[in-house]
């Protein structure tokens, strides 16, 4: 019988997403991750080389997902609001990534910044398409397109971030996906009218 090896990787990234995701990288149990994909641990080193090397995998893996999910191709760009949407629903439905984000956050530079620099290109393509955008004049160019991409992302998330925030500014409403989802649609369309 021939080993799945990829079908192996993909059980690994799934059971690393919620260790990683409930303990952080440096406390996520690599004997965890194993027992709940169903695979022997030493495949992890094999795979991933260590821990962190499966830490940068999740990442990389989620975020592939995050830009599947929420496509920002230079001939959508200026349709901002719909991508905005399209990242607030994968947050709703993938509440690990921002923890994973979390956890990457709280890791001292030089734990990050290979892994950072490996998946900078994604977020570069998302700023080329509204820097084009921009030019062609569906989107307005008084903010650079790195920071309005950086806005975006940061209104789509933050609700999730920190949800006892929202409940205290927005109160009712903060309990509603559908209300916090138009909420952000609002806001920006406000990002990308001339007016």
């Amino acid at each position: 019988m021939a080993w799945d090896t990829e079908g192996t990787k993909r059980r690994l990234l799934e059971a690393a997403v919620h260790e990683f995701a409930e303990r952080g990288p440096d406390a996520g149990r690599v004997a965890a991750i194993a027992t709940r994909a169903g695979v022997n641990k030493e495949r992890i080193y094999q795979y991933f080389g260590d821990k962190r090397g499966l830490f940068e995998a999740v990442l990389t893996d989620q975020l592939e997902q995050l830009a599947a999910a929420s496509p920002l191709s230079p001939d959508k760009a200026g349709e901002l609001a719909e991508y905005a949407g399209h990242v607030f629903d994968f947050h709703l439905t993938h509440p690990q990534f921002l923890r994973l984000l979390h956890w990457e956050g709280l890791q001292p530079p030089e734990h990050t910044l290979s892994a950072e620099s490996a998946r900078a290109a994604h977020y570069a393509e998302k700023v080329a398409a509204l820097g084009a955008a921009q030019r062609a004049g569906a989107l307005p160019g008084e903010v650079s397109p790195g920071y309005l991409l950086y806005a975006v992302a940061a209104l789509a998330a933050w609700w999730f971030s920190v949800p006892q925030v929202a409940r205290m500014v927005i109160g009712a409403d903060s309990e509603d996906p559908q209300a916090l989802r138009a909420g952000l649609i609002a806001l920006v369309r406000r990002l990308e009218s001339r007016t």
